[in-house]
């Protein structure tokens, strides 16, 4: 019995760490800030109102979360479909990350709403099917579930299921290419929302270009959230890697780092343009343009020329780095479009509750302790790692049955 709990549970003398105490306070707090939202609901625990219904459960939650799980479907289609197999190490690990992003998307969608148990009754009894936000639904929803899928030969390698698992395989090209196809859609769909709002959006952030935005910065999170997992994962879990696992992690970051400064200078001559086309040169002196420069310049413009040098130089250290910089770039992208320019003209501004902040910290550490249990027990950090727990689930399932 004690090998079946260390199995699923971990060893005991080291669930007690610093990390491992404080953000379990910290789970334990917004755990209970969940509860209180349930119970006397979402205006008890958080700084939101009739002018601003969309906080920092969205803007983080929600448009952050979708735009950093989004290296999923990055690295998928450029293993894939795009046939650079040299990247499949990379494939599992940000799979994984961007399914737990999109489960976790959902749990803070559901606590924003205000009647989340009707969310079902938009796929069961759908009216407003031209409205963005049943195809963001739907698309998220969809998507989810095929990264569910894309998972799944992981879990069948764990119980020993080879044969289950080849067929699953075969499956992956066309989950990849449905998995494109849906990104596509609710990514730039997110940025529809906000053609919505005109009068409330800032016109610094205001285009028609707003959807086409969302899509390219999420490629470029995808990217650069892929540099930052495949860093820290590959040196925190480098024990699960099998001994025949040969691939030059150096070399595919560099790789990502090109394809993401290809992509951040595309995305700055975007911007550019959409500024051009709306005419707003006068407001870039005011406070709100001096956001929107340090927006363009610090965490658009610089990157881009960092990455490139990072490139250029081979430095793999520094493309790592500038993947960090990229990805809380991206972050305060968001911030901007749905807190900060969102209402700008309202006064007092909205600012989020600390319970609002402790809960989006809470479920960013679930997502952590997640990952860590899942990529402890399934063969997830290289295809070429033997089926590790196999032989273990097997022989423990055998033993309990006897008991």
């Amino acid at each position: 019995m004690k090998k079946i709990i260390h199995l699923f549970m971990g060893d005991p003398k080291k669930m007690f760490t610093p990390f491992n105490i404080v953000s379990g306070i910290i789970l334990a707090m917004g755990f209970t800030i969940i509860v209180m939202r349930l119970i006397y609901g979402i205006g008890a625990v958080t700084n939101l109102d009739q002018d601003t219904p969309w906080g920092l459960w969205i803007g983080f939650d929600v448009l952050c979360g979708v735009a950093l799980a989004a290296g999923g479907y990055s690295i998928a289609a450029t293993t894939h479909l795009f046939g650079l197999h040299k990247y499949e190490p990379l494939v599992r690990p940000a799979i994984l990350t961007g399914f737990l992003g999109y489960v976790l998307v959902v749990i803070g969608l559901v606590l924003d709403l205000g009647q989340p148990w009707r969310m079902p009754f938009v796929m069961l009894f759908p009216r407003g099917v031209t409205s963005v936000l049943f195809e963001v639904g739907m698309c998220v929803t969809a998507y989810t579930t095929v990264q569910l899928l894309e998972f799944i030969p992981a879990f069948w390698e764990w119980l020993g299921l080879e044969k289950v698992r080849q067929f699953w395989t075969k499956m992956t090209i066309w989950l990849s290419a449905i998995g494109v196809v849906l990104s596509t859609l609710h990514q730039s769909s997110l940025g529809s929302l906000f053609l919505m709002a005109p009068t409330k959006l800032h016109p610094l952030w205001y285009s028609n270009y707003l959807p086409v935005y969302f899509f390219v910065s999420s490629i470029i999170a995808g990217l650069s959230m892929v540099i930052v997992e495949s860093s820290v994962s590959h040196r925190l879990f480098s024990y699960r890697l099998s001994p025949g696992a040969h691939f030059d992690l150096d070399e595919l970051t560099l790789g990502l780092g090109k394809a993401a400064a290809a992509v951040l200078y595309v995305y700055f001559f975007i911007k550019l343009i959409g500024l051009a086309e709306g005419g707003h040169w006068n407001l870039l002196n005011t406070t709100y343009g001096y956001i929107f420069i340090a927006e363009m310049i610090g965490c658009i413009f610089l990157p881009c020329m960092f990455y490139v040098y990072g490139v250029r130089t081979e430095n793999a250290g520094l493309v790592r780095i500038v993947g960090l910089w990229t990805v809380l770039g991206i972050m305060f992208n968001r911030f901007n479009v749905s807190m900060v320019a969102l209402n700008w003209q309202l006064t007092p501004h909205y600012y989020p509750s600390w319970m609002e902040i402790t809960l989006s910290a809470s479920l960013v550490i679930l997502g952590i302790w997640v990952f860590r249990w899942i990529v402890n027990r399934l063969p997830i950090m290289s295809n070429e790692m033997p089926v590790v727990g196999t032989n273990t689930f097997k022989a423990l399932w055998a033993q309990a049955k006897a008991r």
